[in-house]
């Protein structure tokens, strides 16, 4: 039975201390700083989340290089989502809340072993589905769903590119996709071409000096949409990929990942290009995907969040996906962690536990 405290009881709990990871700049992945602090009280309107899981994703990647568009000064503690029980509720806040599983995008802030959430952010968790599968499909799987069915809103019988099909967000994009009776065409390195067979994926190698050759034999007319993460020059293939009234979702810019310089400079290039073939007399479409466009709409942008997850997690619930796990790893190593991320050679995504239950 869940047992509540107030909040004066809870502050001064011992047990409530709390591990947080700080990127303090620029710095490689030993960098990151493990810190012993104590666990914030949840204001109005808000709730402390006890972590289960979080992750690694590209955005964090980008921030530990201070190359993520909108990242916060440093020094911040990231975690761009997370998976927790609710140990603690603010004034205003549903009270039942108490003792029930969530999961909530957080941008940052969510490599802790506590967290502050507002409580209209919440997107209950199935008890039938462990913290950490969840975990690979929040950021991931909102982005995947609203990719495929809002912007590109791909149908049975379509056929699709989707560009590092093994990675978190490619992982749960192909399943989506194939749940949905939609055929995958998928690029990744030849080390993960089974894996996504197993899937139903047809597989290419992402550095055949032949890849356009390879991807045309597959689709002669082109294809329905491409989901393109890289950016860069390459784009244009992404888009010269699509069959008339073909819809192209750009999501990220990791061929510049290790790029020095500005920051925003590849992804301002990046939409004007977007805009530019938007306003050519052609029959395609072009779209960069930013999962927080209409956060102003706050209700809406909430309501949406929920609806698009809770199906991502009925889906898992169901059966009908599965959660795509590179490896589990404690907080208090989250240097491993970042490198096992970047290192590509890892299918779906790495996921952070608390040190008591790794």
């Amino acid at each position: 039975m869940w047992e509540r405290q107030t909040m004066s009881e809870r502050h001064n709990d011992k047990e409530l201390a709390m591990t947080e990871v700080v990127l303090p700049g620029a710095v490689e992945p030993e960098g990151l700083e493990v810190r012993q602090t104590a666990a914030p009280v949840p204001a109005a309107g808000q709730v402390l989340l006890a972590m289960e899981a979080t992750g690694i994703s590209f955005a964090e990647q980008q921030m530990r290089r201070g190359k993520y568009f909108d990242q916060p000064p440093y020094p911040f503690v990231p975690g761009y989502d997370v998976v927790g029980r609710v140990v603690a509720v603010g004034a205003g806040a549903d009270q039942g809340l108490a003792g029930r599983r969530f999961a909530a995008l957080t941008k940052t802030g969510g490599w802790a072993s506590q967290v502050v959430v507002e409580a209209a952010d919440l997107v209950e968790v199935p008890e039938s589905v462990a913290s950490t599968d969840a975990e690979t499909l929040v950021v991931n799987g909102i982005t995947a769903w609203q990719m495929l069915h809002r912007i590109a809103k791909a149908e049975r019988g379509q056929t699709i590119l989707v560009l590092g099909a093994n990675g978190g967000v490619g992982t749960t994009l192909v399943q989506l996709a194939r749940q949905a009776g939609v055929r995958v065409i998928g690029t990744a390195s030849p080390r993960h071409h089974d894996a996504l067979r197993a899937l139903g994926v047809a597989p290419v190698d992402y550095r055949d000096p032949q890849l356009t050759t390879r991807l045309r034999a597959l689709a002669p007319n082109g294809v329905d949409a491409v989901f393109d993460h890289v950016g860069g020059d390459g784009i244009v293939d992404s888009f010269h990929m699509l069959a008339p009234g073909g819809t192209l979702v750009s999501y990220g810019t990791a061929s510049t990942r290790d790029v020095t310089g500005s920051s925003k400079a590849p992804v301002l290039k990046l939409l004007a290009r977007l805009a530019y073939w938007n306003l050519l007399p052609n029959s395609r479409h072009a779209h960069f995907f930013n999962i927080w466009a209409g956060k102003k709409k706050a209700d809406v942008f909430r309501a949406r969040l929920r609806e698009d997850l809770s199906q991502v997690f009925a889906l898992l619930a169901d059966g009908a996906i599965e959660a795509q796990i590179a490896d589990r790893i404690p907080l208090s190593r989250v240097a491993d962690a970042m490198r096992l991320a970047e290192s590509g050679t890892v299918a779906g995504k790495v996921v952070l536990v608390p040190d008591a239950a790794a």
